[in-house]
């Protein structure tokens, strides 16, 4: 799943694909510098409309369901996706397809039970749900810590993505280069917080989600037109050219292979699945728009417009499977994470070619884009919480103006911008595919149980949240720590070591049900206090929209 881990240690065929093309070079470039370009502009023009804290963290509430669905789309859909599944497919075929599956699932759980509930409870972070009826400043600090640890597992895999994908592509060599491009990475997500907050970045992402349905389109309408349109054929010949047979096409090759991966894998989607409807860079876009029902709305959207780009990796894993060896694959990656690259430089002509270039530079700006659009919105979900959580309302205990705050959030975001960039070169060599998954993992073993119950549970209390988040949030992380993503394993961060007691490369399966676990026992052994009297109120609240902003 993970775009960076293989990314940073073996360059293999896109290095070849890059030299390749090393002549065509000068249009690699031009596609990232007039996307840069353009976006910043966009991002300052959006900052001169920025006036108050409700523009800094919401975009005024002035975003439609649809330009909403398509923010969330270029905002959830980031590069260890669109990479990693076409990847995945291209090796273990239906298993790869799984990941998929998972992802979209997500938003029904995330239709269902948030997305309406929240925009009318809330204001502009996931601690202001929790506010309205606990203790603020404990619940406050729980709920920023929370949302800073998930924003930063998910930076550090596309920051370390970033740095090796497009050093690759632009013939960069050494770990000098690939620190560059993370510290440009780095300052270019700065800059579109600092400058165009919330209003910047969503027209960023909605520029973002464009790009890839329509490059992602472009690659799938050249695949399919190459086997006639015809899906059995395109099945048919990437299960023969695999080498799999038609095990190829049927459950199992992957996550059939012992016990414990079928276990790992059912850790695996519950931690996507239920992971989506916790994560605060998603959370946080459910306040753009004026209401609950244009938030019901723009989750719709969301879900067509993810579920569309979803059924289309089934075109570039499978042609990828069809039209490149399974070991050119793997020397590029041996994740597979550079399938799509390759994929449309062989379906543009080869590395030889002009078309072959063009789609390789065109599908390789798309992916920067999306680097550039999750970080974007990663980081103001961070500074938000930070400025609005602990700065606003537990530092100066609800006394600071509106400027202040967004002077603050402003400041933060260099803050966690500079750390975002420090992680990414120290972690530049170290395999890091299991930081998406942990970042899902710990939205969903920590903040999901604390959103639900708060919402849905009159007995809740503000030691039933604080257990829930501390509780899930440490359960994640020790189990990780201590799983074969760390040690213990040839694709470890550290592969020397070995303190893997964990079996579980996702520790979902057990940090989840314990992070609500911790917060029914918290409510039940704690006292009765003000948030289990205020819960009839929230609920009309989140139920009818009556006081939301």
């Amino acid at each position: 799943m993970s775009l960076t881990h293989s990314l940073a240690s073996s360059p293999g065929q896109l290095q070849l694909a890059a030299e390749g093309a090393s002549q065509h070079r000068t249009l690699i470039v031009t596609l990232f510098t007039v996307f840069v370009l353009l976006t910043l502009g966009i991002t300052v023009w959006a900052g001169r409309r920025t006036k108050d804290a409700t523009d800094f963290y919401a975009g005024g509430r002035e975003f439609s369901g649809f330009q909403n669905g398509l923010a969330i789309s270029g905002d959830y859909m980031s590069a260890a996706s669109f990479l990693g599944i076409a990847g995945a497919i291209a090796l273990s075929g239906y298993d790869g397809f799984l990941y998929s599956i998972g992802f979209l699932v997500a938003w029904l759980v995330a239709l269902v039970l948030v997305a309406e509930p929240l925009r009318n409870s809330g204001r502009y972070t996931m601690g202001d749900v929790l506010a309205f009826r606990m203790r603020q400043r404990p619940v406050r600090t729980a709920a920023g810590i929370s949302t800073i640890i998930v924003s930063i597992f998910y930076l550090l895999a596309q920051m370390v993505g970033a740095g090796a994908l497009v050093a690759l592509l632009l013939g960069i060599s050494g770990e000098t280069g690939k620190n560059l491009i993370v510290v440009l990475v780095g300052v270019v997500m700065i800059l579109y917080v600092t400058i165009g907050g919330m209003k910047g970045t969503t027209w960023v992402q909605m520029i973002k989600a464009v790009l890839l349905i329509g490059g992602t389109l472009v690659v799938t309408v050249l695949v399919f037109h190459k086997f006639n349109y015809n899906l059995s054929s395109l099945l048919g010949a990437a299960a023969e050219n695999s080498g799999k047979g038609a095990a190829f096409l049927e459950p199992g090759l992957k996550y059939g292979v012992s016990t414990t991966s079928k276990i790992d894998f059912i850790s695996l989607g519950l931690a996507l699945v239920l992971g989506t409807a916790g994560l605060p860079h998603i959370l946080i876009r459910f306040y753009t728009v004026p209401t609950a029902n244009a938030a019901r709305k723009s989750v719709n959207w969301a879900i067509g417009i993810i579920g569309g780009f979803y059924l289309m990796t089934i075109a570039l894993g499978f042609g990828a499977a069809a039209l490149l060896s399974q070991k050119t694959i793997t020397e590029s990656d041996p994740a597979g994470n550079t399938a799509a690259p390759l994929l449309a430089q062989e379906i543009g002509g080869g590395a030889d070619s002009t078309g072959g270039a063009i789609l390789l530079a065109m599908i390789s700006a798309v992916a920067f884009a999306t680097i550039l659009a999750v970080v974007a919105g990663l980081t103001l979900a961070s500074s938000s919480s930070f400025a609005h959580d602990l700065y606003a309302n537990v530092i100066r205990k609800g006394k600071a103006t509106d400027k202040e705050e967004v002077s603050a959030a402003r400041i933060s975001s260099v803050i966690i911008g500079g750390v975002a960039i420090g992680l990414g070169i120290f972690a530049g060599g170290l395999n890091v595919a299991g930081l998406v998954a942990l970042a899902f993992a710990v939205a969903a073993s920590a903040n999901l149980p604390t959103i639900l119950y708060s919402l849905f549970w009159k007995r809740f209390t503000t030691q039933g949240a604080l257990w829930s988040i501390y509780g899930g949030l440490t359960s994640s992380v020790v189990l990780v720590l201590f799983s074969p993503v760390v040690s213990g394993a040839p694709t470890a961060m550290f592969p020397e070591a070995d303190i893997a007691f964990f079996p579980l490369a996702n520790p979902g399966l057990i940090s989840i049900p314990f992070g609500f676990l911790m917060g029914w026992i918290g409510s039940i052994l704690g006292k009765e206090d003000e948030a289990v009297k205020k819960h009839a109120e929230l609920e009309v609240r989140s139920l009818t929209g009556h006081g939301a902003l």
